[in-house]
């Protein structure tokens, strides 16, 4: 009975679903259902051979039957070490000493750094993903000349292509823990998060950046939902709590605004599905990540394992679709988009490494701080450049929104002083 009544509820959707996308967009080619379709045809043309061999090599005791010149591949790939430890703790307790000891300029030097480094990437590269997704180029006076990118898979491409990169680099220049996962197990990740890029990317032809970035800050509900069903973890009440705020806030936002205005300030049906979907899939992957990290290795090594698998599903979907040479095309033609589609890229991968040095100097908390602040500003900052109308309510709502993720910071941090004085406690013996 439930499947039928699944069936009734999407067959009642897809109509309304398709008719909103060919009146945003050119035909029945760009519905964001039927592309997404198409990459995840793509991705399961690598997935499915690959999850067959995996199956055969374990099944046939391929590491204590297998030799030749592919064994080590084969070994890397499949096994791993199987080797798990504790998480390891980005700040080693010799940075930690050597950040008490250090002087409070250099330390505040160091913290300028780091929040600048943060906010110029991220705002950066947020203005230029709504400049990508929502304006056209090669637009002259005449109004409606132009023409727009369409593919969200390759501008993933991109990011992760140069993440890649900068993450090999600094893998291959920097002494790195013996790596110990299979390599497979980063797929996972690897599909879950281009999918949650995808539909980030795709979301902004249905909606305004600054509901995106609030829907961004409201999957700490989705997340705990995911850490209770894939990790078994367990929350406190100010969790849950300031779970809700978010919750209220985003609502009040969302349903302030009206659909008089500009289109681009529109919040579509599709645009809500798509940003629930990008939701899921970046909940699923930083719990997956979560569990990875019982193996022993780096932040750094977590994201060239993440994006060399990104690289290839989404370089796989491309060529498949034909629409790898489409875009490099696009870019031979708007140079302009060439120079942001890099940027956007230099951004991203730099965003990265601000993430694990600010994360390795001064904790996570400080580094939640600085993210949340940079939210706030970049819903300022397109309302700015983009035009975007927030009425009272939904400025209201955006504020509700901060001051939940604001008393969330406060709490954790209050729940870890106490720990560490618990902790701290001598044990009188009797």
């Amino acid at each position: 009975m439930q499947p039928c009544l699944c069936w009734c509820a999407a067959l009642c959707v897809l109509p309304s679903v398709f008719a909103e996308d060919a009146s945003l967009l050119g035909g029945w080619q760009d519905v964001w259902l039927f592309r997404l379709f198409l990459n995840v045809l793509g991705y399961a043309t690598i997935i499915i051979p690959g999850y067959f061999l995996i199956s055969y090599f374990k099944r046939i005791n391929y590491l204590e039957t297998g030799r030749g010149i592919c064994f080590p591949v084969i070994k890397t790939c499949v096994f791993g070490s199987e080797s798990k430890t504790g998480l390891l703790d980005d700040v080693s307790p010799a940075a930690r000493n050597e950040s008490e000891s250090s002087s409070s300029a250099r330390q505040a030097v160091k913290l300028i750094f780091c929040a600048a480094g943060l906010q110029v990437s991220y705002l950066t590269w947020g203005v230029l993903q709504e400049r990508v997704m929502t304006r056209s180029y090669g637009a002259s006076e005449v109004e409606g000349s132009g023409e727009r990118f369409r593919d969200s898979q390759f501008l993933v491409f991109m990011n992760r292509i140069l993440a890649l990169t900068v993450s090999g680099l600094w893998c291959v220049l920097l002494k790195q823990p013996r790596h110990g996962a299979p390599m497979y197990k980063y797929s996972f990740a690897s599909l879950s998060n281009i999918l949650s890029s995808w539909c980030q990317y795709e979301a902004l032809k249905y909606i305004s950046f600054p509901t995106q970035v609030l829907a961004k800050a409201s999957k700490v509900i989705p997340v705990m939902l995911m850490g209770k069903i894939v990790s078994r973890k367990s929350y406190e009440y100010w969790e849950y709590f300031t779970a809700v705020l978010i919750s209220l806030g985003v609502s009040m936002f969302l349903l302030s605004s009206s659909t008089d205005k500009h289109p681009s300030t529109v919040t579509t049906f599709s645009g809500v599905v798509i940003l629930g979907g990008y939701i899921v899939f970046d909940s699923f992957t930083s719990n997956w990540q979560d569990n990875l990290f019982k193996y022993k290795m780096s932040s750094v090594q977590m994201m060239f394992g993440v994006n060399l698998f990104s690289c290839l599903l989404t370089v796989g979907s491309l060529l498949e679709q034909g629409a790898f040479f489409d875009s490099l095309a696009f870019m031979m033609r708007h140079s302009e988009f060439a120079m942001h589609a890099v940027l956007l890229s230099v951004c991203s991968a730099c965003g990265q490494l601000f993430i694990f040095y600010t994360i390795s100097q001064f904790g996570a908390a400080v580094f939640t701080i600085i993210m949340t602040l940079r939210q706030a500003i970049a819903i300022l900052l397109s309302c700015f450049l983009y035009g975007h109308a927030v009425t009272l309510v939904g400025g209201l709502g955006v504020g509700v929104v901060f001051l939940a993720l604001f008393l969330r910071i406060y709490a954790r941090s209050r729940v870890k002083k106490s720990s560490k004085r618990a902790a701290q406690t001598p044990v009188q013996k009797v």
